[in-house]
């Protein structure tokens, strides 16, 4: 199969990873639907590298309710995401993909620094780079970290994975009369106040033309088919 996009990052909300039984922590059955889904990438050469959300065991962004300072707060959320990345990692490896957890915050004994070089280096040689601790800043998203990450490693594009097959009018979960949209440009994505990413990520991409898919992660078939070519989720572009 000839792949349309060569380089990927793929970004994942940690919410996802509760996958529909759980209202925190871990499902094993979702590791695995992500790890036999990368690992079919792999097998046909596409480099794959992925941020991966931590809402699934602490939001940054809510900390403040529970008096937890904000700086605090997102600082216990990048741990999160290298929680989520050690399990995913793990995943991926039980499958026989070789991999590579990076970190934004120095954890010398589970993960390796960010540097840009060495983690293109990995992607050219078939590991799949798993993007963890977010920007190691405070006051950024998963969704900042994706976008920055995807445009210093020269991805061809961010598969956004999520619960819905794209970009609404409205919330598809909330209103039954909410229509889809196949192709989007930055510009229209702007001006209708949809929320595709955090505003710092979305025009991170804009400016460096780096096109955006949103797409229903649940589909197993569905990344093949976005790597094929096909016309799968919402494309965000131009």
């Amino acid at each position: 199969m000839s792949a349309k996009y060569k380089r990927i990052l793929l970004k994942l909300s940690g919410e996802s990873l509760m996958g529909t039984d759980l209202n925190f922590g871990i499902s094993p059955d979702m590791l695995q639907h992500y790890a036999v889904q990368i690992k079919g990438l792999i097998d046909i050469g596409v480099q794959v590298a992925i941020v991966i959300g931590g809402g699934n065991i602490f939001r940054g962004l809510h900390a403040g309710s529970s008096g937890i300072e904000r700086v605090q707060g997102d600082y216990m959320g990048m741990l999160a995401t290298v929680i989520n990345g050690l399990a995913l990692q793990s995943a991926l490896e039980t499958t026989g993909v070789y991999t590579r957890l990076v970190s934004a915050i120095e954890m010398k004994a589970i993960a390796e620094p960010y540097i840009r070089r060495r983690v293109i280096r990995h992607l050219e040689k078939g590991r799949v780079v798993i993007f963890s601790a977010g920007t190691g800043s405070p006051y950024f998203t998963t969704d900042s970290a994706a976008a920055l990450r995807a445009n210093e490693i020269n991805a061809d594009v961010i598969l956004k994975g999520t619960r819905v097959d794209g970009i609404y009018t409205a919330d598809p979960e909330k209103d039954p009369s909410a229509t889809k949209f196949d192709k989007l440009t930055f510009a229209k994505v702007i001006s209708l106040g949809l929320a595709v990413m955090d505003m710092t990520a979305f025009t991170m991409c804009q400016e460096n033309n780096l096109p955006i898919i949103v797409f229903d992660i649940n589909d197993a078939n569905n990344l093949k088919k976005i790597i094929a070519g096909e016309a799968v989720g919402t494309l965000v572009e131009g």
